[in-house]
């Protein structure tokens, strides 16, 4: 019988660490079959983003989170939000290069991405530091919003070779890797003790920019703006005639640069300016990337508690206090976005019940106040039932009405035939599920593809009666305002 030594950090010296390897290739041996090793030790707190600077190859995959928002259900069931604010910290997570990764594409995706990480899960070794959040082994996630697409695939999980995560005042690191009968040990060993040193010894420094976009860039609409208003009144006689009750349709524009952007100054710009929202990078390992500051959380599960948001309905934030509270009361009494909102409700409420979930909530919304916009927000909680994958859950609520429309089905057929380029990861899930089950996934919006010089902008605006065009392509600059500001 294979025996581990329990050590709380295998990387105290390189002789510890290969003598683990070496008791784990015995493992394959005995087993027949590859392994996956998954390394975990707390580290000195350091900065993930610095980490991606430093360490991530344009080749490599990787995947950036960031959040110091976290809504809690406390338990005599007042829901309420609460900001993790110790020192400026709150959630932040890199991970970088392959272990193992799986991308398919098809209606099956998120059934066969649960079959791929379970699978994963069987045959993998887990040591060291597991006592804290964060460690051990997670695997990061994307789906497109439509179960096809051309530039990123339409579903990758992949298990890091190199994850690092800050949450509040712990640092946790976790190397994965695989092993073989033929993997040569002593190789493998000094390739982590050497990249160990390498991600423990980063230090902090904000990039400097020698050129400046403000002055240098250009930009255009992918999408003529009246072409986009006449999608818009051609929605509302859908919705007129009873087909359509709401449509969420999206407008894209391509700012230029004659320098490649920067993705860890955009990064490290957006969680400055936007700390109340997910900032989040994703790549595919061919030059694109994928990165926004999103306001809304899909789906959180931890310890077999769900929470999710149902956030539709938006105003702009007011120059003054009294012109704040204004436009807050507003958005609070408009029938209008109110029955936008309720739409999203009702859809959650109705997908949990087909997993058998008990929702909890509230019946009136509350107000996410963001840096220059506000919406309408519920957030609804559910304990979730054994033997109920987290992407099971996914697969049930992707896309909401905040995102697509309903009836859900006509509503996407309606996107596609009104916008003019491909969604890809725009309003699309995006996150992780760590080896206990849990999982959080935020939705991709207010977001950009990055490529080069390149960026595509994306933002939308939810269709109902009563919509006007103007004003709804109005709300969608004021969105668009986030990633241009971190951007440029």
């Amino acid at each position: 019988m294979l025996v581990i030594p329990r050590l709380v950090n295998y990387f105290q010296d390189f002789e510890s660490l290969h003598l683990l390897l070496l008791e784990c290739q015995q493992a394959v041996v005995e087993k027949r079959r590859e392994q996956v090793v998954s390394i975990s030790t707390k580290i000195e707190c350091i900065d993930p983003l610095a980490v991606l600077n430093v360490v991530a190859h344009p080749t490599h995959r990787h995947f950036y989170f960031e959040t110091r928002q976290h809504g809690i259900l406390t338990q005599d069931s007042e829901l309420q939000l609460k900001s993790q604010t110790d020192e400026g910290l709150g959630l932040a997570i890199v991970a970088i290069d392959s272990a193992t990764s799986l991308t398919v594409s098809g209606d099956d995706r998120f059934s066969q991405a649960q079959h791929f990480i379970d699978t994963c899960l069987a045959e993998t070794i887990k040591v060291g530091c597991l006592d804290l959040p964060f460690s051990g082994p997670h695997f990061f996630c994307s789906f497109t919003f439509f179960p096809t697409s051309s530039s990123f695939p339409a579903a990758t999980v992949f298990l890091p070779r190199w994850q690092l995560s800050r949450y509040q005042q712990h640092c946790i690191l976790v190397a994965n890797v695989q092993l073989n009968s033929t993997t040569n040990i002593h190789d493998l060993a000094q390739d982590l003790w050497q990249n160990f040193h390498k991600i423990t010894q980063v230090k902090y420094s904000t990039p400097h920019i020698t050129i400046h976009h403000h002055n240098t860039f250009s930009y255009h609409d992918i999408t003529d703006p009246d072409r986009f208003k006449t999608a818009i009144a051609a929605a509302l006689q859908l919705i007129h005639k009873g087909q359509l009750h709401k449509v969420v349709l999206a407008h894209a524009i391509d700012i230029l640069s004659p320098l490649p952007f920067h993705l860890i100054y955009s990064l490290n710009h957006l969680r400055t300016l936007y700390p109340d929202c997910y900032v989040f990078s994703t790549s595919n390992g061919a030059g694109q990337t994928f990165i926004g500051a999103s306001p809304e959380r899909l789906m959180r599960v931890y310890n077999d508690e769900l929470i999710t948001d149902a956030l539709a309905g938006s105003a702009p934030r007011g120059a003054t206090a009294i012109e704040d509270t204004r436009l807050a009361e507003t958005l609070l009494s408009s029938a209008k976005e109110r029955y936008e909102h309720q739409i999203v409700v009702d859809f959650i409420l109705q997908r949990l019940h087909h997993l058998g979930l008990v929702p909890r909530y509230f019946a009136s919304p509350q107000l996410l106040q963001l840096t220059n916009i506000q919406h309408l927000q519920t957030l609804i909680q559910a304990a979730v039932s054994p033997g109920v994958h987290p992407l099971e859950i996914l697969a049930e609520l992707h896309p909401t009405p905040a995102v697509a429309g309903v009836p859900r089905d006509l509503a996407c057929d309606q996107i596609q035939q009104c916008e003019s380029f491909e969604r890809s990861l725009y309003a699309a899930p995006l996150g992780w599920i760590d080896h206990q089950g849990n999982a959080e996934f935020i939705v991709g919006i207010r977001s950009a593809l990055i490529e080069g010089c390149r960026a595509r902008l994306y933002a939308g605006a939810g269709i109902v009666a009563g919509s006007d065009p103007t004003k709804e392509l109005a709300e969608i600059r004021l969105k668009l305002q986030a990633l241009w500001q971190a951007l440029l």
